[in-house]
């Protein structure tokens, strides 16, 4: 009994870790879209304090902060959650490696967070950082969600390996929306469905995706040309059309199977997610990628994170007490 209620509220608070992460995410985004990211030079603090005190540019530090200050209140519960796994060890329900897992994640995030300011925004480190970001929440979710059945059936086993691979597909995804993003290559393209008025306008794809250009460039505001840029905006397009219809499929396949309990609830939340994403994405393309829209496209993949995997946890069978003993 004693154990039923450690783990009861390990989850509580792993759910609240969930929504911290979400939110550090979220701020994350709009740091970096009101070109805030390099708003403090240095780091951990802010020309060598904790509070931005500087004349000149003072709202973009105290956005760069608040950013910071809410990621170390993260970093902190993660390292709650660890003391507490592994005091509570022994408990067949305590989950122990995803947490460990968790702990070396979030203190790699902290390097990249360091390393996005001192190598001036790379944009290979700023989409590592997100990936970081979204996978810090996915794991948090994860522990926050009680696990699944003891057995799958062949259908729900089969529903796992299809989710595996769209949550693999969603990790490239993603990175390619870190990749836009980074290389300021969002409103390369104003129209949609087309690009510059033209179903394949001029890319140049050999120059869109060089990972690494050396040190000592100042990538704030973009050093790609325009034709990179629309060939990056357009890859990142063509992803979400095929990763969509993917996982769209997925869901709608999940709610045929189940038709009602934790697993429908799973396929049709992922579902919503797809949805949600398809929309916001068209219309901030039409509108001219306002904020409001642009931060809400990366919150709509934290949710996409956050429903497939839900979907995954109630597709993952819970060890057996042999396993675990």
């Amino acid at each position: 009994m004693q154990g039923l209620r450690r783990s009861h509220w390990f989850r509580r608070i792993a759910l609240a870790g969930a929504v911290l992460a979400a939110t550090v995410v979220v701020l994350g985004a709009w740091v970096r879209l009101t070109d805030a990211g390099l708003g403090c030079p240095d780091w951990p603090g802010c020309y060598g304090h904790w509070y931005p005190q500087i004349p000149v540019g003072f709202e973009k530090a105290l956005r760069e902060m608040i950013h910071r200050y809410v990621a170390t209140s993260l970093g902190l519960l993660i390292t709650t959650l660890l003391v507490w796994a592994l005091v509570n060890r022994k408990d067949r329900d305590q989950p122990v490696a995803p947490v460990v897992a968790l702990f070396v994640l979030v203190c790699l995030q902290g390097i990249l967070g360091a390393k996005t300011v001192t190598l001036l925004l790379t944009p290979l480190i700023v989409t590592g950082h997100l990936l970081g970001g979204l996978a810090t929440l996915g794991l948090l979710w994860w522990l926050a969600l009680a696990p699944g059945r003891r057995d799958l059936s062949a259908d729900e086993t089969g529903l796992r390996v299809a989710a595996l691979c769209g949550l693999a597909a969603l990790v490239v995804q993603i990175a390619l929306g870190g990749w836009t993003s980074a290389n300021y290559a969002a409103i390369a393209c104003p129209d949609f469905p087309t690009c510059q008025g033209r179903w394949w306008p001029h890319m140049d794809f050999r120059d869109a995706f060089v990972l690494w250009r050396g040190i000592g460039i100042d990538y704030e505001g973009g050093v790609l040309e325009n034709p990179a840029r629309i060939a990056i905006h357009v890859t990142h397009r063509l992803g979400a059309l095929v990763v969509g219809c993917f996982l769209l499929g997925l869901g709608v396949m999940t709610l045929l199977r189940a038709r009602k309990g934790r697993l429908a609830v799973a396929g049709a939340l992922l579902v919503l997610a797809v949805l949600l994403q398809i929309l916001i994405g068209i219309a901030a393309v039409h509108w001219g990628f306002p904020l409001f829209l642009a931060t809400l496209h990366d919150a709509g993949a934290a949710f996409l994170v956050i429903a497939l995997v839900t979907l995954l946890r109630a597709l993952w069978p819970k060890p057996s007490i042999a396993m675990v003993g």
